[in-house]
């Protein structure tokens, strides 16, 4: 929200100090990248205003919800898109954290997502999902308003690697402790394994992965956002 009065910058919803933090990286990216810093009041509200807000990541959608409401880029696009990035003082895009788990909530509420190159590889194990990747503020402008659009990753070809499990036939002995994991993965019970060190709770508990089932896809997705 732009209103008259003083200049200043207000950010309201429980931001950390990171995303207070985010008031100078967006004027400073905003002014470098040569697009105006409105000298008004603004306010910058992150909805809900109960959940504490942290990361950079909210850097690149506080300077476009600035030049969307100082009309230097489309308001009407931005509802199709999800946006998610920490911004450099020159208006570069650095990579962020969890965002897999954004990306994967916006292929379900049925949006693209624009977010840093070098995390990109990262949100495109959302398989089918809409993924932007960016490098610059004024290349998510650019896509905006439609003088450059940026070019969509193909998240079907990406495939994640596998990874190799320990195996339970490692162990030798402790037979109890196997029927114990073996019974824990077929009734997906929870299993509290007790001992003094050195007995092999740890060798015990780090093969427990290789007698489960393997996960959907999207049980595999939800899993690794939450992670």
């Amino acid at each position: 929200h732009l209103a008259n009065g003083l200049p200043s910058f207000t950010i309201v919803g429980l931001p950390e100090a990171e995303v207070k933090e985010s008031r100078d990286r967006v004027r400073a990216a905003l002014q470098t990248a040569g697009f105006d810093f409105p000298a008004r009041r603004i306010t910058v509200n992150l909805a809900p205003a109960d959940l504490p807000k942290e990361s950079g990541r909210f850097d690149l959608p506080i300077a476009l919800g600035i030049l969307a409401a100082s009309g230097q880029a489309s308001q009407e696009r931005l509802q199709a898109y999800e946006f998610a990035g920490e911004l450099s003082l020159t208006g570069e895009l650095r990579p962020i954290r969890g965002a897999l788990a954004m990306a994967y909530h916006a292929h379900e509420s049925g949006r693209a997502f624009i977010l840093p190159e070098a995390s990109a590889q990262e949100a495109a194990l959302v398989t089918h999902a809409c993924v932007y990747p960016a490098t610059h503020l004024r290349e998510v402008v650019a896509h905006l308003c439609g003088d450059a659009p940026l070019c969509q990753l193909d998240t079907a070809a990406i495939t994640p690697t596998k990874q190799t499990l320990p195996d339970l036939l490692d162990v030798k002995g402790q037979q109890h402790a196997k029927r114990a994991l073996e019974v824990a993965a077929a009734g997906r019970h929870s299993l509290l394994l007790m001992g003094p060190p050195g007995t092999g709770k740890s060798m015990l508990a780090s093969r427990l992965l290789g007698i489960l089932p393997a996960m959907t896809q999207a049980e595999a997705l939800e899993a690794a956002a939450i992670q």
